[in-house]
């Protein structure tokens, strides 16, 4: 009999639901939107428990082994619960596993942070497959930045889930905010965070410059880079520069051979990584510097399915079976 499994990812404004095989190959995804508030949380879960019984029906699958559900920090993962992640306002204390186990009762439930699925998604599936390595991080560069740490093979988590929490990491007295910290590394890389340097940089510019004085994003700054601005290029240094701060840190702590970085990153890498390469020229010890690739993730737009099922082949110990195919 075929095996199967389900993944369920939330996010801050949608949520998705797959269904796979034991392959890795994702049969379907089906996207629900994401409510928020005190009752919020109650029609989106209603909504991802009927969108999964709907998928297993269509599909004629008779049983589900696992589900890897993915949702941003903090959570309790050892009970599987959400504890009011910073995008999803409302969603208290919500029991997510115990409410998939009702639904498939004969299923092994798992809940786990996006930053950590996303890595075991990107070594199983993405950059982490393609380099064969053992010791590798994602780095999250979207809304905010966080990392997932899989060493000698295994998802460190920590000792109660915490680990590779790196946006807290101050790297200047001053700066951009990030998790509440000015001058983190969050603060200096993170889609809000650009918009911070963007806006002081902006009040000390006076050559020409595309960018307004307000309502400046991220796409914004980006799109004037590459069509030649001086101010956009400057904040992207900018970016690049404590990117590489922040990296030297953990190459020299961590000692990784891959380190893979979304989102921000992935779409412009070209405006980034020179000013990257000059901080960890300095920063970092050439001994880890030199035995790390610093690459882009690839998994793109589907990471979100790929990473709640790699949750459910990562915890019931097919992960490294399925990455091998």
């Amino acid at each position: 009999m075929a095996r199967h499994f389900l993944g369920i990812d939330i996010g801050g404004t949608k949520s998705a639901a797959c269904l796979s095989d034991e392959t890795g190959q994702l049969i379907e995804s089906r996207r629900v939107p994401t409510k928020k508030g005190a009752e919020g949380w109650e029609s989106t879960v209603d909504r991802l428990r009927s969108t999964t019984r709907a998928l297993v029906h269509d599909h004629g699958v008779e049983s589900v082994e696992a589900i890897g559900i993915s949702c941003g920090s903090p959570l309790d993962t050892e009970r599987g619960i959400i504890q009011e992640p910073a995008n999803l306002p409302g969603w208290k204390n919500v029991p997510v596993v115990d409410l998939l186990r009702e639904e498939f009762p004969s299923a092994q439930v798992f809940l786990e942070n996006d930053a950590n699925a996303g890595a075991l998604a990107e070594y199983a599936f993405g950059a982490g497959r393609t380099a064969g390595c053992r010791h590798m991080l994602f780095i999250t560069f979207g809304t905010g930045l966080g990392a997932g740490l899989i060493l000698n093979g295994q998802l460190y988590a920590g000792a109660n889930g915490y680990a590779g929490e790196i946006g807290h990491i101050r790297l200047a007295p001053y700066g951009p905010a990030g998790c509440g910290k000015p001058g983190s590394f969050e603060g200096f890389c993170s889609g809000g965070g650009i918009e911070q340097i963007a806006f002081v940089e902006r009040r000390a510019w006076f050559d020409e410059t595309v960018l307004p004085y307000d309502g400046l994003d991220a796409k914004t700054i980006n799109e004037g880079a590459r069509d030649g601005d001086p101010l956009c290029r400057k904040i992207f240094d900018t970016v690049g520069e404590y990117l590489g701060r922040g990296l030297a840190v953990v190459l020299d702590i961590l000692n990784p051979e891959l380190i893979v970085i979304g989102s921000v990153f992935a779409r412009s890498e070209d405006l980034i990584r020179d000013g990257m390469d000059r901080a960890l020229a300095l920063e970092a010890r050439p001994e880890t510097r030199d035995a790390c690739r610093i690459v882009s993730a690839e998994l793109d737009e589907d990471i979100g399915n790929f990473a709640a099922i790699a949750i459910a082949y990562y915890r019931i110990g097919i992960l490294e079976q399925v990455r091998g195919r």
